[in-house]
């Protein structure tokens, strides 16, 4: 059989599936210790210094608590606060390291990953795992519901899942899949940008 051609070698790659990603040992390099997630959660929470959330004064003192983990405690009303107050980590005694590596996980895999996957690769429990997956995917889900597509939108419809050909009493209606309607938002170009997935009974 001969080889493929350039050009046919070219046309089979999806350049979105294999687009560069952050690899294990690259995330691993980033956020593999406690104090690097630690260091990430501040530059991410308060890139412009802390900030009291009660007063709303700048200056602070670093105490920890019982279990070790570092505090801010403001100079003036004496509030405490650490990097995980406010977020899906808060009151967890599970290590950042674990909740960072539950990130990465959860969003590599193209159907996310399964509670009982991730008890495996975590070495926690399955209740664990569970909680920590629909924690941060319920995260997602509503940092997702803040943005709305704007400028140059494309629509189309489209059908999702399902192995049976043929379509339902002769209709438009695929067998065994799933209708929605997708909305990508587009530059100038047209190059996709930002995209919405919306299921719908039927079209």
């Amino acid at each position: 059989m001969p080889s493929l051609g350039a050009k046919e070698q070219a046309m089979s790659i999806n350049a979105i599936q294999f687009q560069r990603g952050l690899s294990l040992p690259q995330f691993q390099a980033l956020y593999g210790s406690e104090q690097q997630c630690e260091r990430a959660l501040v530059a991410a929470r308060w890139p412009h210094g802390w900030q009291c959330a009660h007063c709303g004064c700048k200056r602070f003192f670093h105490t920890r608590n019982g279990t070790g983990r570092l505090l801010w405690e403001c100079f003036i009303c004496g509030y405490q606060s650490s990097c995980i107050v406010g977020t899906v980590m808060e009151h967890t005694h599970l290590s950042l390291r674990l909740w960072f590596l539950a990130m990465y996980l959860l969003t590599q895999n193209k159907n996310a990953i399964s509670a009982l996957a991730l008890k495996r690769q975590l070495g926690v429990s399955y209740k664990t795992a569970w909680l920590m997956k629909h924690k941060l995917m319920q995260a997602m889900a509503q940092r997702d519901e803040r943005y709305r597509l704007q400028g140059r939108v494309e629509i189309d419809d489209a059908y999702l899942g399902g192995e049976r050909a043929g379509h339902i009493n002769g209709g438009r209606r695929a067998a065994n899949k799933t209708a929605f309607v997708a909305a990508v938002q587009t530059s100038a170009d047209g190059r996709p940008l930002y995209m919405r997935l919306t299921p719908v009974a039927d079209f």
